[in-house]
């Protein structure tokens, strides 16, 4: 998340050199430094597992179990050390916010772009959560077949559990109430609950696939990708780059939630524990998600589970994979939801008293953003859309363009050779990468 801002004329000179824990015009203006390990896990690991699980065994579908799994890995190691790249120029000249870092670096041009990023990023990804959550609980339509949700499942089709009404009650009686908290520590205990639903989901999708398997109803799945030979299908498998850069995002949070730390040295080690915690769920959901459904997997793989799993009790289980993952995204909305908000805040009115101090900005700017994203959210057709553009350009920036680009710039002296040539790794296999994607989703209009 970044904090908003004191405005360009704010001087960069005498900076200490451990990051502060609050300046004037700056943050939220309830850095208390009271949170702890735990609560910071559960609010990281939150921020990572949101809606790009739902598509990462789509991506499978796409790249074939053995490189994608592979890239999962992969993307979780190289945010690992972009995160270290941006926090150690962080404490090195005492930001507290990953604005504060990007106008250190490149003046007030780059603190507003990287607030501009995550605004991008976070009103797509909220996007995607309430698209998720329209889906299951109101059905969806995918290549001519119709998949029912769960209250139409139960109810049948009507006027109050079709989509729009779904959308409207859960932004009125549960993102309203969550998402007026002004601090992130707040939400501690909702994100313990949001990661436990997203372990619950993991188990059932496991062992739904593991009954399966030894009952010899899955067929062997797909290792490698199928690329026929020819260019189109090559740029094809660029297209999950964007959905891998999306699952791992969470460089606008550590700042806060190192912010409200009691010891912030700890940092390290809870991105790391956070990192590893949802890397292992990622792996798992993707395994046996492309498992289960082969070559049927839909963008949105919550999507699949309205149909006769071949197993004692399949209803069931498909209700309860679908229900605890709705949840899990309701809890973790309002987290996202307040870098968003921020963000904004920073970008609107840059010398203005913090947020937190302004009931009524704080309170105009909640019904603006969750009317805007309630309103997107009814009009993009699918999760794969909302993740091909947030992903291959705002997120992409944010998670290694940026940080990348603090250690090139070096304007401290403090990057070593291997920083340099990481940054310059991560710059080259992000911009190829996303952009091929973007060139391959061009074509195929």
């Amino acid at each position: 998340m970044v904090m908003p801002t004191a405005g360009a004329g704010d001087t960069e000179a005498r900076r200490p050199l451990v990051a502060r824990r609050h300046k004037d015009g700056e943050g939220d203006g309830l850095d208390d430094g009271d949170a702890s390990f735990s609560g910071a896990v559960f609010n990281l690991s939150t921020t990572i597992v949101g809606a790009g699980i739902m598509a990462l065994p789509a991506t499978m579908r796409v790249l074939g179990l053995v490189p994608g799994l592979t890239l999962v890995v992969l993307a979780a190691v190289l945010t690992d050390a972009s995160i270290e790249l941006l926090m150690r120029f962080s404490n090195a000249v005492g930001a507290a916010s990953y604005g504060e870092a990007m106008g250190d670096a490149f003046g007030a041009l780059g603190r507003g772009l990287l607030q501009l990023c995550v605004v991008v990023n976070n009103i797509g990804v909220m996007v995607v959560y309430m698209i998720i959550i329209g889906d299951v609980l109101s059905g969806t339509s995918s290549s001519g077949k119709h998949h029912h949700g769960v209250f139409e499942g139960w109810f049948g089709p009507n006027r109050w559990n079709g989509r729009f009404a779904i959308l409207l009650f859960t932004t009125l009686a549960v993102f309203m109430p969550l998402t007026c908290f002004k601090r992130v520590d707040s939400l501690k205990y909702t994100s313990a609950l949001s990661v436990a639903l997203a372990v619950v989901f993991v188990v059932i999708t496991a062992g739904i696939a593991m009954i399966k398997l030894t009952r010899g109803q899955i067929p062997m799945p797909m290792l490698f990708p199928d690329v026929h030979g020819t260019w189109a299908s090559i740029f094809k498998l660029f297209t999950a780059a964007p959905v891998l850069v999306t699952a791992f995002i969470c460089h606008y949070n550590v700042h806060p939630i190192h912010n409200e730390l009691k010891d912030p040295a700890q940092i390290k080690p809870i991105v790391r524990a956070s990192l590893v915690l949802c890397s292992a769920v990622y792996v798992t959901t993707s395994f046996f998600g492309f498992l289960l459904f082969g070559e049927e997997t839909l963008d949105d793989v919550l999507a699949n589970f309205d149909s006769d799993l071949g197993i004692p009790y399949g209803g069931v289980f498909n209700d309860a994979v679908r229900v605890s993952y709705a949840l899990h995204l309701m809890l973790v909305f309002p987290i996202v939801f307040h870098a968003l908000r921020l963000n904004m805040d920073g970008l609107l009115f840059p010398s203005a008293r913090p947020l937190a101090c302004d009931n009524r900005r704080f309170a105009a700017l909640t019904v603006a953003l969750l009317a805007v994203i309630f309103l997107a959210a009814n009009f993009i057709p699918n999760i794969w859309d909302a993740f091909q553009f947030t992903g291959a350009t705002a997120a992409v920036s944010i998670a290694y363009i940026f940080p990348a680009g603090m250690a090139l710039r070096d304007r401290h002296g403090i990057a070593k050779k291997r920083d340099k040539v990481l940054a310059l790794f991560m710059i080259v296999i992000a911009a190829v990468s996303n952009g091929v994607a973007v060139y391959s989703d061009a074509s195929s209009l």
